[in-house]
Parts: structure tokens; sequence; C-alpha cells
């Protein structure tokens, strides 16, 4: 907690002296106001397009990447056009990372789509080096923001999410034109490819430039343009350029590093494979810096590249280190996955916090709901353990039992769980998360989505509720179940032996493949369990009349039958939801519950 609150403070202040060191360059450095400012558009227009990615593909892409990532060379492809297509890098990672936190796809799948991201995002240098340098853009951008502009305001989201695309190009290409604008202005009053160092020592102080400003702008995308206006103004030589383009590369995984710092194991893990990829790639691009700028030019030589083009040589160079990078790692994806899934595990694997909900995950509906149904199955497991319990009953000795009624009644009567405790240290904390986290999700989402999200938020209620009925009847049957009266002891056993036949039933159900199975299971032990209705069976009534029970524990068994049977209705209505996938046939389990 204070390593975390120190990093909040650090990024606090380091926001603060950004800000103040900004102010002071536009206000006193009139030579780069237009290029800040054309870092601050341009930087505008990849966050508009990030989001109407987001709303254009409409899930498509989490679908495609949810589907495409089963072996590592598909994985790779699907990073690579995936980012090609979208432009962001960031916006394929929040989903990897969300998918990988909902268990949605391998960890060795996640570090493909990384790896082809990588690749992927070589191409913002393409399109700038071969359009944005090139023509005048200016012309493009106006209509863009227009059209932009409008169908932002659009109903629908598909609209506004291709409204959005267009006003990012339009704020990229401004963002580019005034970069351009601004180093030929400062063209005309200070060289600055004087400074240029060559060698050794030029490629740690460039490489490390390319760091410091991609960590300052939080974009690897921003630090290429900015360096491709350069280059092409000449305020920049080539060698110089590649070596900015090699810190530009590791400066991206910092970033990511920053992000995963709130985000769980998962996300960390991944953020680990993109540093140790981007560090090794850059090492070996260093060391063999001046024999792959020869290779660069080779290759450029023989697909129409102009001798002079400098700005498309390095867009070359940026992908053709990208790729000799995911060619050496590649290999080797297995040990890496080996030695990341020892890193960064939870000190106590029980601990009932989220392990598959953050604030990254929520972003995403597909991974959003799978993280809220398996944190709900969480809330459900250990409710069962609790229930389990209450009943003086370990859950390995009746499930699965062939004979439940005769484990009960041969139990021993000796565990007196807590159950305010575990409540409150651990249901509560868990439950809270959940509702918290599928609140803020429902943002996110379509009205199909949201309803599924409110059924899994019901499910987590009634195993909620089901806990508290608990605390009501456990004192009883710890009681009475021990009693010398055969008759009141036999009623609690019965009550004990439906609530342990009713987590029996939901446990054998998770393995029915079909629905309607499972449905009819739910229906048939539903009906078994009205046995508890002990007034409308009058069951208790004979007992009173023929002096078996006493008038307090004749109140007592009703009571506590009426909790056990809200505590079995509870968990067989959040199994229906969570263990019943087709929304069909849930719905018609809610029919049969209403009548």
């Amino acid at each position: 907690m204070l390593s975390y609150k120190r990093s909040s403070m650090l990024r606090k202040y380091y926001f603060q002296f950004f800000l103040l060191s900004l102010a002071f360059v536009l206000f006193y450095g009139g030579h780069y106001t237009l290029i800040i400012a054309g870092i601050a558009i341009f930087l505008v227009g990849m966050l508009f397009m990030e989001e109407g990615f987001g709303l254009f593909s409409g899930g498509v892409l989490e679908s495609v990447l949810q589907a495409s990532t089963d072996t590592l060379a598909k994985a790779i492809g699907t990073g690579f056009v995936a980012t090609a297509i979208m432009q962001s890098s960031s916006l394929v990672s929040i989903i990897v990372i969300s998918f990988l936190s909902a268990e949605l796809i391998t960890l060795s799948g996640a570090i493909g789509v990384v790896f082809g991201s990588n690749i992927g995002s070589t191409t913002t240098a393409w399109i700038i080096s071969a359009f944005g340098v090139k023509i005048d853009i200016a012309t493009f951008a106006m209509p863009m923001v227009i059209f932009g502009v409008v169908l932002k305001f659009a109903q629908s989201k598909s609209y506004q999410g291709f409204g959005k695309i267009l006003l990012g190009l339009g704020f990229v290409f401004l963002g580019i034109d005034y970069m351009k604008d601004g180093f030929e202005v400062l063209q005309q009053r200070f060289d600055i490819s004087k400074f240029a160092v060559e060698g050794y020592i030029g490629a740690l102080v460039y490489v490390s430039l390319g760091v410091v400003a991609t960590v300052v702008m939080q974009s690897s995308a921003a630090t290429m343009a900015l360096v491709i206006t350069a280059l092409a103004a000449n305020q920049i030589i080539y060698i110089n350029a590649l070596e900015l383009a090699i810190g530009a590369n590791i400066g991206t995984t910092i970033t990511a590093i920053l992000g995963a710092l709130s985000s769980n194991p998962n996300g960390k893990r991944v953020a680990t494979a993109h540093l140790i990829f981007n560090l090794i790639t850059a090492l070996v691009a260093v060391s063999l810096l001046y024999p792959l700028s020869d290779f660069t030019n080779f290759i450029a030589s023989k697909i129409g590249i102009a001798q002079s083009d400098y700005a498309m040589k390095l867009a070359l160079f940026h992908t053709l280190f990208n790729v000799m990078g995911v060619l050496l790692v590649a290999p080797f994806t297995k040990q890496l996955v080996t030695y990341l899934e020892t890193l960064f595990i939870e000190g106590n694997i029980y601990a009932l916090k989220p392990l598959y909900l953050d604030k990254v995950v929520i972003n995403v509906p597909n991974a959003a709901i799978e993280a809220i149904k398996k944190e709900t199955m969480r809330l459900y497991e250990s409710a069962i353990e609790a229930i389990a319990h209450s009943i003086s009953l370990h859950r390995h000795i009746f499930i699965k039992s062939p004979d439940i009624e005769n484990v009960v009644k041969n139990s021993e009567i000796s565990i007196n769980a807590d159950i305010d405790e575990f409540y409150a240290q651990k249901i509560k904390s868990l439950y809270s998360d959940i509702i918290y986290y599928a609140t803020l999700s429902q943002e996110h989402m379509s009205v199909e989505e949201q309803n599924h999200v409110y059924e899994l938020k019901l499910a987590s209620r009634e195993i909620v509720e089901a806990i508290k009925n608990m605390r009501d009847l456990q004192k009883n049957i710890f009681y009475y179940a021990r009693s010398k009266n055969s008759y009141v002891k036999e009623e609690y056993n019965n009550i004990r032996i439906q609530i342990a036949k009713t987590i029996d039933v939901i446990e054998r159900l998770k393995e029915h493949v079909d629905d309607l199975d499972v449905l009819s299971a739910i229906e048939l032990l539903k009906e078994s369990t009205k046995a508890l209705d002990s007034i409308k069976n009058s069951r208790i009534d004979a007992l009173i009349r023929e002096n078996r029970v006493d008038s307090k524990m004749a109140t007592s068994l009703i009571n506590d039958s009426a909790f056990a049977y809200d505590v079995t209705q509870k968990l067989l209505q959040a199994a229906t939801i969570l263990w019943i996938k087709d929304k069909d046939i849930r719905i018609l389990g809610a029919k049969n519950e209403d009548r």
C-alpha cells in the first residue's frame, strides 16, 4: 500500500513538472511551438481513432482475437493485422490483457498477439513517410474533421465510431502537418543536425532520447511521426533517426508497464513479455546497427525506394528490426511462458479478492462478462464451503455420494463454523467488488450485454442471500441435530439432507453439456425441496398433536424449514444463471420459477 501511494505521488509530481516545463517552452521557446502543437494534435487524433475503432468494430475485434490465438503463428498474424488496421497497439493490448485476465486466451496466445502487434505498429511509420511528408496532407484533414464531427452526433454507435475514426485521422494528419511546418521554420533559424552524434556513443544518446520521448508522449506513433518529420526536414541525420526508432520501441514497453501496475498478475506478465521482447530486439538492433542499415538500403533498392528517400527507409528499418525480433524470440515462447508463470504469484490464492476483474478488463464487454461470471462462480464456491460447514459437513464427504441420506445421518455434528465472520471477511468483500466492477462494465455494453451482466449480479445477490439465511439456520442445526429428541433430530437431519442434495445436484449438473438437461435437473430438485415447506405438508402439525415435539421445537422447525427452502431456491436460481448458457432456456427457467 505504501509503495502504491509513493508511486501515485511520484506520478502526480511528474505530471506537474511536465505541465510547468511545457508552459515554459510554449511561452519562451517560440521556434518549437508549432512542433509541440503538432504533437498534441497528433496524440488527440490517436485517442479519437482508438475510441472510434472500439465503437465501430462492435465487438468484431474481440471475437477475432479470441478465435485466432490458439496457435502462436495465428496469434502473431492476428496481432499484426489488428494493429495495422486499428493503428492502435494500446487498444489491442487492452483487449489481449482483458481476455487473458478472463482466461479467454492463453498466455502464449497473448504473447503472440503482442509480437504481431509490434510489427503492426510499424505501419504508422509507413503511412507517415509515404503520405505525411510528401503531400499537402492538411488538405485531406479538414473534410475528415468536418465529417467526423457530424457523424459523432449520430444515433448509431457504428456511425459514432466511424465519425471518431475520421476525426482521429483528421487530427493525425493536421498534427503531422504542424510538425512538418514547425521543423521547416526551425530549419531557417536553427540546425539541430549539427548536434548529430555517430558511432555507438551516438546510439546510446539517441536510443535514450527515443525512450524518453515515447514515455513523455505515451505514444511510440507520436515519436515516430516526430522523427520522420524531423528527418524529412534534415533536422536529424539518418543514422540517428534509426536509433531514435529503436528507443521508441523500448519506450512503448515502459508505458505498457506503467499501465499494468494496477492490473492483475496476467496483465503484468504480458507487460513483462513485451519488455523482454523489445529489450532483446533493441540490443540486437543496436549491436548490428550498421549491418542492419546496409541491409535496409539493399532491400530498399530492391523494392523501389529511392536512395535519398530516408523517411521511407526509416519505415523499412522499423519493420525489419521488429520482424527480426519476432524471428529471434518467437521460437522460445514456450520457455518465456514457463518463466513468466513463476512471476507475480498471489501470496494467498484463497483470498477472496478479484482474480479476473480489474479496471482494464471491464472496458472490453466480452472479457468483462466472462470475468464477472468467473468471479461469481468463485463467490458460489466459497459460499458452498460455508453452507456445507453450517450443516456440519465437509463437501468431499457428501458430493457425488451414492447415499447422501446415510452420510448425513451418520455424520458427527462437530463443525461449528462462524458464518458471520466468514461473511464479513470473505463473502462481503468479493460480492462488493463484483457489483462495483459489473456496474462500471455496463457503461461500455449493448442492451443485451447489460442484461447478461444484470443476471450475473442477480446470481451473486442470490448467493449472498443464501449465506445470510444460513446464519439464522446454523445455530439451530448445531443445537437440535444433537438433541436427545429423535423426532426433532430427524427433522433437522432432513433439512441437512435437502441442502446437501441441492449442493450435490448443482455440482453434478456442472458436467452437463446440454442446457435442457441442466434445466430439467434443476426443476426436479425444486420439486423435491418442496418437502421443506413444513406448513404445507402438515408434518409439524402431526408431531405437535402427537406430543413428539414441544412448542419451542415446532416454532424453530417451521422457521428453519422456511430458511432452508429459501437457501435451496436461491442456490438453484444462481445455478440456472451460471451454468445454463442459452439465454432462452434461462428465461424458461425463470418463468417456471414465477409459477
